[in-house]
């Protein structure tokens, strides 16, 4: 894993002096916006042609956001690493084409009569090596990810099986865990209550299990292309840090004779202008989430067909540490939330389709009703500044003594563009803001160690519920809840929804938990997202989708197509 950086580490060299700034000023809600223009970014029209490099129908070469920090699917954490992840390992339950779960390592599974006790079937299937996969690989990887020294940035996610909070925490010996092998092929999970997200919950990659007899074996290198064996429809076969990871097909998958293409590149793209010049280019077969917003009106127009956006079950908000002073104190939060225009960000920045956020749950969210929301959300803008101008100058900030902080963000175009749209946004209330740029990898892992004032942050649905959101604010979450946000009774709501077995109860429970997290102002939400991909015409079986997940194995490559 990556070392923690602090800011110091990252370098304090204010990001104005890093990309070149074509100011102008958008008269929209009374707002003066700074917009940026990187460095290198404006586009050179010219036609739309695509001009593909000559290659086979058998390799995909895909453009993939971050650099991977892990493929260790029990200490990743981003969605650039499940893209990879979810190509070499296969849960009980694993993604189909539109990304809804299907039986993957289970051919088969049964609830007992509470909804307490599940019962899998295992497929009769291999590891890469020739190795069958039994159930105690299920038992082996899930009491790995709930030990405390594999330090597993997500095992809070698998909190629902019993005993797993306590053996996490280090209260009871990991043989607690409540999972156990029946027999070579039938495996048992016992959760605290029950699970109604059950099926998506066993697609994510916390729940995949590794092949005990090579992680025994060659311990921290056991993920090393020369040692690793995995049973899903890929496996590692190179990986050149900060350049590309190579799978090939895996010979002994179960579904091999269906997986069309043989060999995949996964490339690191975060400068977004050159993902897009490599893809017109004929580089890549496919970018995901790394589109310049500056040309998403030009792709529009000249590639429709290769521009997917769809909605997504993304928000992006800013994170405040409740650990830093003064973002202990809720009216400065309030204050820099309300100060965000968030119709400017979403119409003038990003242009995508993304909608203003004034909740933390995304629409889209399955029996689940958009009704909590942030409290100030009709006020005008000229009414929300002088709140918020208000608000600081309560909190003892003003012309003689201005707020002042530093803020983080991943060192991507549209996160740097957006970060200079909000500082100046918060200059309009006396806030004075400086940008602390990173690497999406090193971004993350400090807002996991809670280094940083405020940041940039995100959160894309893992399954269709809203638990998936509101579990992150909960006191029982350490790595994930990056603001270290703590309130007993938004704990005791949440609770409370886990045991509600009927439907509409536990909507309105979280509701409730979701309207307390917008009233303490866990986060500022900024907008709701869409999918932001580029697909060649050659690339077929492209399914989208509100979680922005398509395996490989359900594509292929008509390379006549073009």
């Amino acid at each position: 894993m990556t070392p923690p950086l602090t800011s110091a580490d990252v370098g304090r060299k204010p990001i104005a002096n890093q990309i070149k700034l074509n100011r102008r000023v958008l008269i929209g809600t009374g707002a003066v916006v700074a917009l940026a223009g990187t460095a290198g970014l404006a586009f050179q029209g010219g036609p739309a042609h695509i001009a593909r490099v000559q290659g086979d129908a058998k390799t995909l070469r895909r453009g993939n956001g971050a650099e991977p920090d892990t493929l260790d699917p029990h200490k990743a954490s981003g969605n650039w690493e499940n893209n990879i992840i979810g190509d070499m390992f296969m849960g009980l339950m694993t993604d189909n084409a539109a990304a809804n779960p299907i039986p993957g390592a289970a051919e088969s599974y049964s609830a007992s009569a509470d909804g307490l006790v599940y019962t899998f079937k295992l497929r009769d299937h291999k590891w890469s090596d020739g190795r069958p996969v039994t159930a105690q690989d299920y038992v082996f990887s899930l009491r790995r990810i709930m030990m405390p020294k594999t330090a597993a940035q997500y095992a809070s996610i698998l909190y629902p099986i019993k005993n797993a909070q306590e053996v996490n925490s280090g209260k009871l010996p990991v043989e607690s865990l409540a999972v156990r092998a029946l027999d070579e092929r039938t495996l048992e999970i016992a959760f605290h209550f029950e699970v109604p997200y059950i099926a998506q919950l066993l697609t994510h990659y916390t729940s995949f299990a590794v092949p005990q007899h090579v992680v025994e074996k060659y311990g921290e290198d056991w993920l090393k292309p020369e040692h690793i064996a995995t049973n899903g429809p890929y496996v590692l076969k190179e990986w050149v840090p900060n350049d590309h990871v190579r799978l090939e097909k895996n010979p002994y998958f179960y579904d091999k004779d269906n997986v069309k293409i043989e060999t995949v590149y996964f490339n690191p793209t975060q400068d977004a202008a050159a993902a897009l010049k490599r893809f017109r280019a004929g580089e890549f077969d496919l970018v995901t989430d790394s589109i310049p917003p500056q040309q998403v009106d030009w792709l529009r127009a000249n590639m429709p067909k290769e521009l997917r956006l769809y909605p997504f079950i993304l928000n992006q908000y800013v994170q405040f540490n409740f650990k830093q002073k003064p973002f202990d104190d809720l009216r400065v939060r309030t204050a820099l939330s309300m100060a965000i225009e968030r119709e400017i960000i979403v119409s003038k920045i990003t242009r995508a389709g993304e909608k203003p956020a004034y909740a933390l749950i995304p629409p889209g969210m399955p029996d689940y009703p958009p009704v909590a929301h942030l409290n100030f959300k009709t006020m005008t803008s000229a009414a929300r500044v002088a709140k918020a101008k208000t608000l600081l100058a309560q909190a003892g900030f003003g012309p003689n003594n201005p707020l002042t902080f530093d803020y983080n963000m991943q060192n991507t175009t549209e996160a740097k563009i957006v970060a200079v749209a909000l500082q100046e946004m918060w200059r309009q209330v006396g806030a004075q803001v400086q940008l602390v740029p990173s690497e999406s990898q090193v971004h993350y892992d400090l807002l996991r160690k809670h280094d940083f004032a405020a940041a940039w942050a995100g959160w894309i649905a893992d399954y269709r519920d809203p638990k998936n959101y509101l579990f992150l604010f909960q006191s029982s979450t350490i790595d994930l809840n990056y603001g270290s946000y703590s309130n007993a009774k938004f704990d005791a709501v949440v609770e409370a929804s886990d045991n509600e077995r009927d439907a509409g109860r536990r909507a309105g429970l979280l509701v409730q938990a979701e309207q307390m997290l917008l009233d303490d102002v866990a986060v500022a939400p900024v907008y709701f997202g869409v999918t932001r991909d580029l697909v060649s015409t050659e690339v077929k079986g492209w399914v989208s989708n509100n979680v922005n997940i398509n395996r490989t194995r359900f594509l292929s490559l008509d390379r006549t197509a073009a």
